[in-house]
């Protein structure tokens, strides 16, 4: 795979996934670019852990999605159904812990892949994209959060497409050794 292929991928998925805030189902598709990207450009610059970091936010925010969904669908069927007040809102806090958490880890991860790919590309913006996506995971307890990712997800976008492929990675060759007298 190429740099350009790449870049393209992750960019317009990164993209995707700032739309996706608005409709759903765009993130789905982006996510699945941004990752397809993130492979190539793996590739591109030999080192896997963009890839595979990338690959771990993915699941654990998948697994917390799924979990969440999981605890408020069995709270809402059996804990409402019953008359459970407090035992609902228990289900429910249980939900958004478990979705916090795993928000976390999701961010831990991207931060890492995008750090990676701040030192291969030279381009910085992707660490400030990291850290806000880490922030911002952890502010969500408090709403704020949310804006955060939004703005990392933003900034992730545009140093996707600002990234060229100048910035590769050249191969070391070492210098001739000095003549012998």
């Amino acid at each position: 795979m190429s740099f350009e292929s790449g870049k393209n991928m992750a960019s317009i998925g990164a993209l995707l996934l700032v739309i996706g805030s608005f409709v759903p189902f765009l993130s789905l598709v982006g996510i699945i670019l941004l990752l397809l990207g993130l492979r190539d450009l793996g590739e591109y610059y030999n080192d896997n852990s963009i890839f595979q970091n990338g690959l771990y936010g993915f699941i654990f925010g998948f697994i917390g999605i799924v979990a969440s969904a999981v605890i408020l669908i069995s709270v809402f069927l059996s804990g409402f159904a019953f008359g459970a007040g407090v035992l609902g809102l228990a289900g429910i806090f249980l939900a958004l812990f478990v979705a916090f958490i795993f928000n976390i880890l999701m961010a831990v991860y991207f931060r890492r892949s995008f750090d990676s790919l701040a030192d291969k590309s030279g381009q910085g913006m992707f660490k400030t994209a990291g850290l806000l996506l880490f922030i911002g995971a952890i502010l969500t307890i408090i709403i704020v959060g949310l804006f955060l990712i939004f703005i990392a997800w933003i900034l992730a976008t545009v140093a996707f497409f600002q990234m060229t492929s100048a910035t590769a990675p050249q191969p070391s060759i070492p210098p001739p050794p000095p003549p012998q007298t």
